[in-house]
């Protein structure tokens, strides 16, 4: 696996290194051992999946709060989507800052996302399918979230969201900590 650190600390992009012939390819997309060797939780409490049938539906901006925080291992594993790491971590020197990239299928990559960052994810194509590997259990009283288009964040999404829940339009403006 090829780990790519990004503008925030701890956020990496994971890719497989693929080994190919003339049956298709083969490639490890997890190793408890490499994401250790690196820092990382390398614990899957669960593996989640989601389904979303319409382009620019927007999930997020998630999060479960201390003692409950939780690392996310983050797949697009049909279609593609713009995914988004949000550092919601007041220690740290990227303390509201964003970084995003595209997801898809075809590139197999994945985001390493931290415990007390927030994720999120908009649809590029219809029926994408997410797949999470999570460090935590979900913890309902612990869920929380900070409102997508919050400009303290300025996060460019690429499309205006067709499909998105109440709980995450109507998070309120984010006042400095979760």
């Amino acid at each position: 696996m090829i780990f790519t650190a990004t503008a925030l600390p701890g956020v990496f992009v994971v890719a497989p290194e693929s080994r190919e012939d003339e049956r298709g390819l083969f490639a490890r997309t997890f190793c408890a051992r490499e994401f250790a060797e690196r820092g990382l939780d390398a614990r899957v409490a669960q593996c989640s999946v989601s389904f979303n049938p319409r382009m620019a539906t927007l999930r997020g901006l998630h999060y479960q709060a201390a003692p409950h925080a939780e690392a996310k291992l983050v797949r697009c594993t049909r279609g593609e989507i713009f995914d988004v790491a949000l550092d919601l971590r007041p220690d740290s020197p990227a303390f509201q800052r964003h970084v995003a990239l595209t997801l898809s299928a075809d590139d197999r990559r994945a985001l390493y996302i931290p415990p007390g960052c927030a994720h999120g994810f908009e649809t590029l194509a219809d029926d994408c399918e997410v797949l999470y590997q999570i460090s935590e259990f979900h913890v309902p009283e612990a869920a929380r979230g900070v409102r997508w288009d919050d400009p303290a964040f300025a996060i460019p999404w690429p499309l205006a969201p067709a499909v998105i829940s109440e709980r995450d339009r109507s998070y309120p403006d984010f006042q400095g900590q979760p």
